[in-house]
């Protein structure tokens, strides 16, 4: 892979970082209920979630699985349920942010990792992003170095991007004031998770 092919890829891994959406609501809920400690496990939990699917396309499978639609639709739909079932839990506050503060509780690493690649893997536009945007690198990996960079990339990237989010955020003088929206930073979190879950079954 060239010095040029590489920063198409950075540039691209950038923007597809810094895209605001799901992904940066779980690690701005997981910095608020725990800490920077916290978002930063979300955020290369999450960038492991990114690091898989570029090695799947690396791989091939992406297109494999493009062409068994049901298999692609089946995870779409499992993907979706579990977005919107998170969406729920966040909109009820049930083992949420808010309800963790009032009870002096702070959200465990485990489950800061389990939502941070949950987020990822089961988002089938992050998917979609690697088939339409990401699959011509793969073309000019044609070495061990080339392929790496191809998984390595988006993975670092994502991982650097919502940790710098997870820093800002629990700076003292930010952190108390997301504290005190707590209840609607969970309410807004779950509105975001439930619209993109009905954007992956609505797309199938």
């Amino acid at each position: 892979m060239s010095f040029t092919a590489w920063l198409g890829l950075l540039a691209i891994c950038c923007l597809g970082a810094m895209s605001p959406g799901p992904s940066l609501a779980m690690v701005v809920r997981h910095t608020l209920g725990g800490g920077r400690g916290k978002g930063i496990i979300c955020a290369w939990a999450h960038s492991i979630g990114i690091g898989i699917y570029a090695l799947v396309t690396l791989l091939g499978l992406a297109v494999v699985l493009k062409k068994a639609p049901m298999v692609f639709n089946g995870i779409a739909i499992i993907g979706a349920l579990y977005l919107a079932w998170m969406g729920v839990q966040a909109l009820r506050s049930k083992g949420g942010m808010s309800d963790k503060l009032a009870a002096g509780e702070a959200t465990s690493g485990l489950t800061a990792a389990r939502d941070g690649i949950a987020i990822s893997l089961f988002n089938p536009k992050i998917m979609l992003f690697f088939l339409a945007l990401f699959s011509q690198f793969v073309m000019v990996a044609d070495n061990f170095v080339g392929q790496s960079l191809i998984v390595l990339t988006p993975l670092v990237v994502d991982g650097l991007w919502y940790t710098i989010i997870a820093l800002v955020l629990s700076h003292p003088s930010v952190l108390p004031k997301l504290r005190a929206k707590a209840a609607l930073i969970d309410k807004l979190s779950g509105v975001v998770l439930i619209l993109l879950a009905i954007r992956v079954l609505v797309t199938i």
